[in-house]
This record gives structure tokens, C-alpha cells and sequence, in this order.
């Protein structure tokens, strides 16, 4: 069974700012009868207070990705690896990240200092190579992000694959890299007829759900405009020009998939 607790649903500057949503990332746990394994996916401002307010123990998770060096998306990463490495006395868990996060490239980043990184077992930059925690394989896609070494994550399970698109303008080329996923998790920033460049938005979305066709569709990281336009109407949007199944995320949502 593969359970996603959505710790926030904002994303962009403004929304960020003023928390008009939770900006805590996405809490995924896959679990077998032999292991859990436990994955926070950008865990921006707040993500350990919403980790606490959703009873989730951050000493338990396996590893910590981070697809950009931008605020809304690493914040709270540091503090959740001191968690997870019961402040750097256990060499334990992944660090998985973009170039940028772990490295630095063209006057970004890094956003997580080496001292942290040497605490991990593995800290792993994402470019060209799968990664395997326990059952669960995590393989980085590409993204036209204003950050270049944004990366997506297409998640292999038991259950099927997850896509975790990340910021990213609409590309084809970005969208057919998921194709094949069960459940398709796109950061729609922007309402219909607003775009702003190196994000998607509600028409970009329903052209991604086209392309990939998924059996489920869940909008979030979403600003202010989207906010504002009403994230329902625009899913229900999507869902009804596309024939997929689309939800707009809230915080603290819970998803659970299992294999049928």
C-alpha cells in the first residue's frame, strides 16, 4: 500500500509568504509486509510543524528529496535530516536532490550545507541514474524550471509508478517522461489563461493529462491566482475535458493507492 499525506499545497513567492496554504511537502510511505519505506518530497517552510500536526515522526523517514534549490521547496530540509540522523549521532537515511540543492551551479544553491549532507548514509545527487530505497525505485525527469537542474521524480512501486512532476514550463518532451504513472501529481500554479514562465498552469495541465493519462490526477503547489480562481473548479476542469480522474489537493490530505 503506498499512502501520500499532502503537508502543503502552496507554492510560488507570495503564497509561500503569507502561508495562505501549508508549504510542507508531500509525506510518502510505501509499505510491504516486510518494510516501510518513508520519503518527504520537498519539505518547504513549516514542513516539521505539519509533520507534527499529521503525526508523522520525522526520526522514521528514509530519505529526504529535494527537486530545486527555491525556499518553497527545501527549507525545513536540514532540520528533518537532523531528524532523521537523531542529530547526526546515526548515519542514516538518503539525501536525494538537483545539482543545485546539493552541489550549487550558476550562483544557486547549495541549500543544504555539507555538514548536513555528511550526516546521511548516502547523500545522491539527482541527474541521469535511478535510485532504490528498499521496494521503491526514483528515477529524476527532466524540467524547464529557472532553476536548470530542476529534476521530477517518477517513483516505481509495487503498486505502479507515481509521478511527482515538480516546477516545470509544459513541455512534451517533459510530459511523455511520465507517461505510464497510476497517479500523476502536477504543481499547478497558475488558474487557466495566466501563465507566468517556468510553470504550469490548469490549460497545462489538462495538455500533460492528455499526454500521460493517468488514472489519477492531483493539482497542488498552487499561488495565489489559483487560489483565488477556486483549485476544485479548476480539477474539475481538467476532469471533465480529459476523462481522468482530477482532484485538487488540500493540506493535510491523505491518499492511499493499493495495486488494483
Amino acid at each position: 500500500m503506498i499512502y501520500l499525506t499532502f503537508l502543503g499545497t502552496a507554492g510560488g513567492r507570495f503564497a509561500t509568504v503569507y502561508q495562505t496554504r501549508a508549504t510542507g511537502g508531500i509525506y510518502f510511505e510505501h509499505e510491504t509486509e516486510e518494510r516501510i519505506c518513508r520519503l518527504h518530497i520537498d519539505p518547504g517552510p513549516g514542513a516539521l510543524v505539519h509533520a507534527k500536526i499529521h503525526r508523522i515522526d520525522p526520526t522514521k523517514t528514509d530519505g529526504i528529496i529535494v527537486t530545486h534549490c527555491h525556499p518553497d521547496h527545501y527549507v525545513d530540509a536540514e532540520i528533518l535530516v537532523e531528524a532523521m540522523t537523531f542529530g547526526g549521532r546515526k548515519k542514516k537515511g538518503f539525501l536525494l536532490g538537483s545539482k543545485s540543492t546539493l552541489e550549487g551551479i550558476e550562483g544557486i544553491g547549495p541549500c543544504i550545507s555539507k555538514y548536513f549532507q555528511k550526516n546521511v548514509e548516502q547523500s545522491i545527487i539527482l541527474e541521469n541514474t535511478s535510485v532504490k530505497i528498499g521496494e521503491v525505485g526514483i528515477t529524476p525527469t527532466k524540467s524547464h524550471h529557472s532553476d536548470p537542474t530542476t529534476v521530477g521524480l517518477k517513483i516505481a512501486t509495487e503498486e505502479g509508478a507515481i509521478s511527482y512532476v515538480a516546477d516545470t514550463a509544459f513541455s512534451n518532451e517533459v510530459a511523455q517522461m511520465h507517461k505510464g504513472a497510476r497517479v500523476l501529481i502536477l504543481p499547478t500554479t497558475r488558474p487557466r489563461n495566466a501563465r507566468i514562465p517556468y510553470h504550469l498552469t490548469t490549460d497545462d495541465a489538462l495538455e500533460f493529462v492528455k499526454i500521460v493519462k493517468p488514472e489519477l490526477c492531483v493539482l497542488t503547489h498552487f499561488g495565489l491566482k489559483m487560489i483565488e480562481a477556486n483549485p476544485e473548479s479548476e480539477a474539475k476542469w481538467v476532469e471533465e475535458n480529459s476523462g481522468v480522474r482530477c482532484i485538487a489537493a488540500q493540506d493535510g490530505m491523505k491518499i492511499s493507492i493499493d495495486r488494483n
